[in-house]
């Protein structure tokens, strides 16, 4: 078990700057965006919808490097935020069923889904990666772990 001795978030300045918790989210949302966003666009183009006359396997090649770079942001801009109230999350059903989705959505991008181009893998793929946004936003509307 966490000591709460060992953490006070009354310091953290994600608590103690007016405006850096919303900062903080609004980049989280921003690259969250660009990675689920570009997985989505070979998704669809598995699926046989959106961008005409391109290939999965080209979109996946020419969306890499902005899917990785959205992936290490969000997950970054993820810790700072868990790091302003972190009993919450940790208790929190919601935040822990998106954490499970993102790793399995993570291990699936990099594994499957570069591997086997199908209508069945894009579908799979789209619904971890919308799984992950509405367990986002059922723990932001929501009392979170209390």
């Amino acid at each position: 078990m966490i000591q709460t001795s060992l953490y006070d978030t009354a310091n953290n300045p994600l608590n103690t700057i007016e405006w850096a918790f919303a900062a903080t989210e609004c980049v989280h949302i921003a690259s969250m965006a660009l990675s689920v966003g570009t997985i989505a666009m070979v998704d669809f183009a598995m699926l046989g919808v959106g961008l005409r006359g391109q290939s999965p396997a080209k979109l996946l090649r020419e969306t890499e490097l902005l899917t990785g770079v959205g992936l290490v942001i969000v997950i970054s801009s993820g810790m700072a935020l868990f790091s302003t109230d972190p009993f919450r999350y940790y208790y929190s059903p919601d935040f822990r069923l998106k954490m499970l989705l993102l790793l399995v959505g993570c291990v699936y991008n990099y594994t499957i889904h570069r591997r086997v181009m199908s209508k069945l893998v894009g579908a799979i793929s789209l619904a971890i990666w919308i799984a992950v946004v509405f367990c986002g936003l059922f723990f932001g509307f929501t009392a979170g772990g209390y």
